[in-house]
């Protein structure tokens, strides 16, 4: 669809000269299922997942209520 064309290209142009940060709850595995389109989630993956500083939190959520 055309969020995931406009996705591309933003990655796409950014790629290897702007840094760019990505803030999900989602698992890189299951990027897959909400992109929809395999070639064009391998295209983002490819170009995120291999030059990028990853940052996993662990822990409670600092939201739960006490």
């Amino acid at each position: 669809g055309q969020q995931q064309n406009d996705f591309m290209e933003i990655i796409e142009d950014r790629h290897g000269r702007k840094a760019t940060i990505i803030a999900s709850q989602l698992p890189v595995s299951k990027w897959y299922d909400v992109i929809g389109n395999e070639v064009i989630a391998d295209a983002i993956l490819d170009r995120i997942v291999h030059s990028s500083h990853r940052f996993d939190l662990k822990g409670e959520s600092l939201r739960k209520k006490l």
